[in-house]
């Protein structure tokens, strides 16, 4: 499908962003300024996420404003006001203060989407303990590795996934003292013959016993808070420390980069178990003072749809993974709900096909925008934004108080700026943002390996054109390097997406004797197509027209489905395993 270079920001938009002159903003930025718009614990105490995102507006104004809808897969709805929130997390730091959980000790959960993650989140961070969210769709494996990396000394799950997933594991868990089992949301999943689990309590009682009332202790704003685990290509799953002022970011980008206001309905699909269903599903939204919308239940294109015309969203994140399911479902289903309420639309998770951008503006009435920022930096680093015009494809430009340039490694180890525009090289970030990750867990040279000559080396490679706007080319080592060409996975990818038979597509390098590598990839198909031998060569043939005989596959496979991250990211790198016949690594994090 073609597309204009440019998608213009609607004036309406323009008009009411936060950001309304993007190099104005930039100028006069400061995070000591956008430390000014939030509270701070009364007395000088400090800075605590928690009382940021619930306390300050529950003691307020907003404090019979509803923060929380929950939306159960089964139909049922239930809604927290900030101060029904204050209540409900005070109960959950007092159960923890009663287990004789404190400061820094580690609080996990493991659970889908039901209300009581989100007020165990909330209560372990008023407690200053640290939380750390797990997807509730790991294996057993991959949740103790994690617990035990982390020293977990809570786990808050359900009675469900604690029978499946973790009694199984729990003996080899010696810093694991608590097991706090959340009755299930629905009751026909409830076991009412159940025998209670040795060594487990019930999450139910020990909140109703507790009292609603908690004294936020003084929080330094360098007291760690959050623990994210992160898959590497190799090695074991990382666990990317986050602290209490990385509130600060979550604040400022939730209204820069979202353009969130006091009255807008919100809606994150992401899971917590993933990095942006925390930053931005919990404790970006609540600290702009917003309706949160909270989904239960899993993907489906006509659920979705309902959800955005009967609950009115305002402001939805999302992937690109669920934007292209969308895409597959057809424009015409998009176009049976109202959607009018609808103003901007985001993505993260990958880099978003330019396709995907223009087809939302045809399809839901306004594009998508997209975003880049990692588990590492905490918050959304680089962005498209309401007031600014879209280079479909395109990360946008850097967050104010972000400096991202593009560099290149040099023999002496240092790094040298690139100042050429279109020219490649590794995205970096100068250090000193608030939502900076400040460690690995018991992994210090891991992370000293992150930094180099005054950079944070974010391992993705990238370009900046003559206007400033940055592109992703692809990871450091999915880059496709082929008879002396650097070829980005990702720009092959968006253009194989445009043929109409095209879902999803994945891009490799694979090993070759004369090229070094040559280009595979790996698509799976919208409904109505089936693979053949014709369509297998319609689209070498789109490719190589499109791309050229240098950049266009030399080979593509056709898959029933491509393997993902619960986050939506496309695995080349299993792809690349599996072509090869090498092991796979850490898929813990596999859809």
């Amino acid at each position: 499908m073609p597309w204009e270079p440019i998608v213009k920001a609607s004036q309406s938009s323009a008009l009411l962003a936060n950001m309304q002159d993007y190099d104005q903003v930039r100028t006069h930025f400061s995070w000591d300024q956008a430390r000014s718009e939030l509270s701070g614990l009364p007395g000088g105490g400090g800075l605590n996420i928690a009382h940021e995102a619930v306390d300050r507006h529950a003691q307020g104004p907003r404090g019979q404003h509803v923060a929380i809808r929950w939306l159960g897969k089964s139909g049922q709805v239930q809604e927290f006001t900030y101060s029904q929130l204050r209540d409900q997390t005070n109960r959950f730091a007092n159960v923890l203060q009663s287990l004789g959980i404190g400061k820094a000790d580690r609080v996990f959960a493991l659970m889908g989407r039901i209300p009581e993650l989100y007020v165990a989140a909330l209560g372990t961070l008023k407690n200053r303990s640290i939380f750390c969210p797990l997807f509730s769709a790991f294996g057993p494996e991959p949740i103790r590795s994690r617990l035990a990396i982390g020293q977990a000394q809570v786990l808050v799950t359900t009675e469900a996934l604690y029978k499946r997933k973790v009694a199984v594991i729990r003996s080899t868990l010696p810093d694991l003292r608590h097991v706090l089992l959340v009755d299930e949301p629905d009751p026909l999943m409830r076991d009412a013959a159940s025998e209670p689990h040795a060594g487990t309590v019930n999450f139910q009682e020990l909140m109703a016993q507790a009292n609603d009332r908690y004294t936020i202790q003084p929080t330094d704003p360098e007291d760690y808070a959050l623990l994210h685990f992160t898959s590497g290509t190799t090695g074991t799953p990382k666990g990317a420390i986050h602290v209490h002022q990385a509130v600060i970011a979550h604040h400022s980008t939730g209204k820069l980069a979202l353009d969130l206001h006091a009255d807008d309905i919100f809606w994150c699909t992401a899971d917590p178990g993933w990095v942006t269903g925390t930053s931005y599903g919990i404790i970006a939204p609540l600290t702009n003072g917003v309706t949160s919308i909270i989904d239960e239940g899993d993907f489906d294109a006509e659920r979705w749809y309902g959800i955005l015309q009967e609950q009115k969203i305002t402001v939805w994140y999302t992937a690109p993974t669920a934007i292209r399911m969308l895409m597959k479902a057809g424009a015409d289903v998009a176009r049976r709900y109202n959607l009018a309420s609808l103003r901007f639309a985001a993505s993260v998770g990958e880099p978003l096909n330019p396709e995907a951008v223009v087809w939302g503006a045809q399809a839901l009435g306004l594009p998508f925008h997209d975003n880049w920022w990692q588990t590492e930096t905490g918050g959304i680093m680089i962005a498209n934004y309401a007031s600014m015009d879209i280079r479909p494809g395109s990360m946008g430009k850097p967050l104010p108080g972000i400096d991202a340039a593009i560099v290149r490694a040099q023999d002496d180890g240092s790094v040298r700026v690139i100042d050429h525009p279109e020219e490649q090289g590794e995205l970096a970030l100068r250090p000193g943002w608030p939502s900076m990750f400040r460690g690995y867990w018991r992994e210090e040279e891991r992370y000293r390996k992150c930094f180099n000559d005054g950079w944070y080396l974010t391992g993705d490679l990238a370009r900046k054109d003559t206007d400033g706007y940055f592109w992703f080319i692809g990871r450091k080592d999915d880059v496709i390097k082929t008879s002396g060409h650097l070829i980005g996975p990702f720009e092959v990818e968006s253009i194989l997406m445009e043929h109409p038979a095209v879902a999803e597509a994945g891009v490799i390098g694979k090993p070759d004797p004369v090229a070094l590598e040559v280009v595979k990839a790996f698509v799976s198909l919208k409904a109505g197509f089936e693979p053949s031998e014709a369509l297998n060569r319609d689209l070498l043939a789109f490719a190589r027209k499109r791309l050229g005989a240098v950049v266009a596959p030399k080979e593509i496979a056709i898959l029933p489905s491509l393997p993902k991250t619960r986050s939506g990211k496309i695995m080349r790198r299993l792809l690349k395993a599996r072509e090869l016949g090498l092991p796979e690594g850490d898929t813990s994090t596999l859809e």
